[in-house]
């Protein structure tokens, strides 16, 4: 009786403050939510499919979350209202906000590395029926652990979700969903241009990310972040499912700003 009560009492409170999200709406079949990144909406077939499951994999440094925020840039300021939940509590708010990701219409849940809260969590926000996109970002959980998830886990998410209007994005490292998504993308890094800064840094034979000049300065060590060192990534997409005979894959490039 007490766990009706308490999903009760937070379904309230997120309603509180994203309204309808919690109320089912009609679907119509074939609609999709955009992702923003017109090469791999084209690919997708106009983008993330409503009431369907889309995973997303690929590596580390494959384009993960740069596909993740400009998704949720996308769908925030065109009058969606997302969640995201974050096993490892990985997002980092600054780059969301550059990404011009509206945080009013984002619910973040964080998950300390729980995967039962994280499904628990997705589980409770697909039963509202009234989110654009719910994201699972299992990026940081080993493929080895992704693929021991029980099935039984992704076949009660396609059945919850296919009757709303939500589109569930579950980002891993290596396909895990399976026959469950509607919509398979794989990510991969085909080529990486690093800034002339690092590239005078890698010629040297010990190579630190300790900036020298800051060390008379300070005491703690100021560390050279991948962000002004990288210049663009060149990512390959390619799509596993819906199979199809013609347009399998697209190759976009991303600039570091």
């Amino acid at each position: 009786m007490r766990a009706a009560i308490s999903k009760a009492e937070i379904e309230s409170t997120i309603a509180a403050r994203f309204g309808d999200a919690f109320k089912h709406h009609e679907i119509k079949r074939g609609e999709v939510i955009a992702s923003g990144i017109p090469e791999i909406d084209a690919l997708a077939g106009g983008g993330l499919p409503r009431g369907a499951i889309t995973e997303m994999f690929g590596p580390a440094s494959s384009g993960r979350t740069s596909f993740m925020l400009s998704t949720l840039a996308m769908a925030t300021n065109h009058d969606e209202v997302c969640a995201l939940v974050d096993m490892n509590n990985t997002l980092d708010p600054e780059s969301a906000g550059s990404a011009t990701v509206n945080f009013d219409r984002l619910l973040w849940v964080r998950c300390d590395n729980n995967l039962e809260y994280a499904f628990k969590a997705t589980d409770l926000l697909l039963q509202g029926g009234g989110f654009g996109i719910v994201m699972l970002d299992l990026g940081d959980l080993s493929a080895k652990a992704a693929r021991r998830i029980i099935s039984s886990w992704w076949f009660r998410f396609r059945r919850v979700v296919e009757n709303t209007p939500t589109a569930l994005l579950v980002i891993t490292q290596d396909c895990s969903v399976r026959s469950c998504a509607a919509l398979s993308l794989e990510m991969k890094n085909e080529a990486v241009v690093w800034s002339q800064v690092n590239q005078d840094v890698t010629k040297k034979k010990n190579f630190s990310l300790v900036d020298p000049s800051t060390r008379t300065k300070t005491t703690a060590p100021f560390l050279v972040t991948q962000g002004k060192l990288l210049r663009s990534l060149t990512m390959l997409v390619e799509r596993h499912r819906p199979l199809s005979p013609t347009v399998r894959e697209t190759t976009l490039q991303v600039s570091a700003q």
